[in-house]
């Protein structure tokens, strides 16, 4: 039998989300990110389903950052017998103590809401977990440095590197049997306006890449100006702008660019801003817990939040529903897959006066890719809803890395990978990204499939 060590591609491959990498070695099994399906019910459905590997003998798991699509599958993973460590930054993990509980509350709701109006065909509807499973999931997180190495067990060394993105997300460098391995996580910008520039790998002999972008370049458009056209429009036909956003650094970014319209006098007087995610200042206390993570200053945030009206509570939500004046709100989850921002689409959507700007990746199968390619009606709450509402695409706000900020990220390996693997994208965007390589590095990459176990 082989002692080399493997790589089992759990999640993200293939595909962008469900990230999950299990490195398996001859005394031991890491698993990097943890995270759940999202998009296409083929996909969805395999949260439901066991993993190919058992989970009880994962001895350790190694987090990138907090997004649902790379820690959701935590609570799982724990009930299927996991028993070892939880090891991330300290912002990443209380990002994912936050996604988490979040998460678990939305599927009990959910289920609860299937079970009461009969919309499911399982009876009883059941969450994936619910909000005990969290709690002894949370019990497991050790958080740990930025950019220093730690030995967490026997033979393995780990460092987590800065990388933008979301506040404490970090690309993940493993040093085992003389060889270092990367595992890029999710690649933040040059030139974010709240986060720091990521840092690049040095060295990487095994080397999983995300080509999210690999296939295309963010628009240079500036951003306040397409708001502001936006908002102006929308105000002017007397309709609300709703905005759907993951909770996590980019209602905070969309915050920023509106709080600085606002500073240059460009908004509508007395407009309201409503984020409106049970998660939002929860995030926005992280962002001053952890000010060394991102660029503002306390005093900057302090003004930005001042300017936005947070929601506390579901009846809070229906009270703003319910009030016809124009207001831009912005409500999770970034895709549309779930949260608040349906209760909003239930009323808003088959208004013509009212126009809905998606900010972010759309994944395939999730209804803001539906919008985003023209649905005449969105299925949520076991009904159909038709779509009178203007859809409009926010380009250049994503916390993703472009092609070109991709190729300049891995620019000062100082020698060719041995194993380059493209994860983390849409098979175009792989595909894309895996010619660029070659062409400008005269690197070869390969592209593995969902389930499949390579040799390192």
């Amino acid at each position: 039998m082989s002692e080399r060590p493997k790589i089992h591609f759990l999640g993200a491959a293939g595909t962008v989300t469900g990230s999950k990498f299990l490195l398996e070695l001859p005394d031991m099994k890491i698993l990097v990110d943890c995270g759940m399906f999202q998009g296409i019910k083929k996909l969805r459905e395999l949260n439901w389903q066991q993993l190919p590997v058992l989970a009880s003998e994962i001895d350790l798991v190694l987090l990138t950052h907090g997004h649902l699509d790379h820690t959701g599958f935590l609570p799982r993973l724990i009930n299927m017998g996991f028993t070892g460590r939880v090891l991330a930054t300290a912002p990443t993990l209380d990002i994912a103590d936050i996604i988490l509980r979040d998460s678990a509350k939305i599927q009990e709701e959910d289920a609860e809401r299937a079970n009461l109006e009969g919309f499911s065909k399982h009876k009883p509807a059941l969450p994936l977990y619910n909000t005990e499973d969290v709690e002894k999931t949370v019990s497991r997180f050790d958080p740990q440095p930025e950019g220093v190495w730690i030995e967490p067990l026997d033979g393995l060394k780990v460092r987590f590197q800065y990388v933008g993105h979301i506040l404490g997300a970090t690309f993940i460098e493993i040093e085992t049997a003389g060889k270092r391995l990367v595992f890029s996580g999710d690649i933040g910008r040059k030139a974010d306006p709240l986060l720091h520039e990521p840092k690049k790998p040095e060295k990487a002999d095994i080397l999983l890449l995300e080509s999210t972008y690999g296939d295309r370049l963010h628009s240079d458009h500036d951003i306040q100006e397409k708001l502001i056209r936006v908002i102006n429009q929308t105000v002017e036909k007397g309709g609300s702008l709703i905005i759907p956003s993951f909770a996590v650094e980019r209602a905070q970014l969309l915050m920023y660019h509106l709080w600085q319209l606002h500073q240059k006098k460009k908004l509508p007087a007395g407009l309201p801003i409503i984020v409106d995610t049970p998660m939002g200042s929860s995030v926005s206390d992280l962002f001053h817990k952890h000010h060394k993570w991102h660029r503002l200053s306390a005093n900057e945030f302090k003004q930005l939040s001042h300017r936005v009206r947070e929601v506390k509570s579901y009846k809070e939500t229906w009270e703003i529903i319910d009030d016809p004046q124009p207001k831009i709100v912005i409500a999770g989850s970034g895709m549309v897959t779930g949260g608040r921002v349906l209760s909003y689409l239930k009323i808003y959507l088959s208004k013509p006066e009212t126009t809905i700007l998606l900010a972010g990746y759309q994944a395939e199968g999730t209804r803001g890719r539906a919008l985003l390619e023209g649905a005449s009606e969105l299925k949520f709450f076991g009904k159909y809803y038709s779509v009178k509402a203007k859809v409009e695409m926010l380009e250049g706000l994503s916390g993703h890395a472009d092609q070109e900020e991709l190729l300049h990220w891995v620019s000062e390996l100082q020698f060719p990978p041995e194993q380059i693997f493209l994860i983390h994208g849409e098979p175009n965007s792989a595909n894309i990204l895996s010619e660029k390589l070659k062409s400008r590095f005269g690197w070869s990459s390969e592209i593995p499939e969902l389930f499949e176990i390579r040799e390192i």
